[in-house]
């Protein structure tokens, strides 16, 4: 794209591909394309810090009881809950400073624990194992993604759900202009193939009811 191609090339933080290549600079930072499993990420030189990350959500208006907030989570929420049996363990992975979803999961009957690096840091919430967990508007955060989704299969029994909601990236050609790369806190971007590269890398099943939900259940 006429640009400076930056040095060193960063691994892919997903499937550690040496050579990823390189999709474009703009507004100041660097974007890598995986040709193994498909993610575009952000070269972590860029990478907001904590204090850039919770200065940013608080910008958001996630407000539990918000009707339009839960219609939007109730894009995963629905195809989830048809698939549990009553009273289910469950993990919010990454509930951030609304944990909208875990309250409709809660209303459905399920046992609920709350995780958040920066809005829930409870650390005893990270053994499990869980029935089922979610991750909404999260993967996308991750700037460890190997790293995060290691330790998701970890916690998650044998038979439990994975559910991972994020705006899969289809277009390079409108990258640069597309609302999700703009946010500064996001750090990688996951196409359909790009689950299916983490699903068959843990043995996992694999289903996308709907765009930009992928609901996958060890095995």
């Amino acid at each position: 794209m006429g640009q400076t191609v930056p040095t060193p090339t960063p691994p892919c933080p997903l499937c550690h591909n040496p050579q990823p290549h390189h999709l474009l600079a703009v507004d100041g930072r660097d974007y890598w394309a995986c040709q193994i499993c498909a993610a575009r990420f952000l070269d972590p030189r860029d990478h907001p810090t904590p204090a850039q990350e919770r200065n940013h959500y608080y910008l958001h208006e996630n407000d539990p009881n918000d009707p339009a907030y839960r219609a939007f989570l109730s894009k995963l929420a629905k195809p989830l809950l048809e698939k549990l049996s009553p009273g289910q363990k469950a993990l919010d992975y990454g509930a951030g400073p609304g944990p909208a979803l875990a309250a409709m999961m809660r209303e459905a009957g399920h046992d609920v624990t709350i995780y958040d690096p920066i809005f829930a840091d409870n650390k005893s919430a990270l053994v499990g194992p869980y029935d089922v967990i979610t991750c909404t508007e999260t993967a996308e955060h991750f700037h460890n993604p190997a790293g995060e989704f290691a330790r998701l299969d970890r916690l998650l029994r044998p038979g439990g759900l994975l559910a991972v909601m994020t705006c899969f990236q289809t277009d390079d050609d409108k990258f640069s202009s597309w609302h999700y790369r703009k946010d500064p806190t996001h750090a990688v971007f996951y196409r359909e193939q790009t689950f299916h590269y983490i699903a068959d890398q843990y043995g996992w099943t694999l289903e996308i009811p709907v765009k930009d939900v992928a609901l996958m259940q060890k095995t």
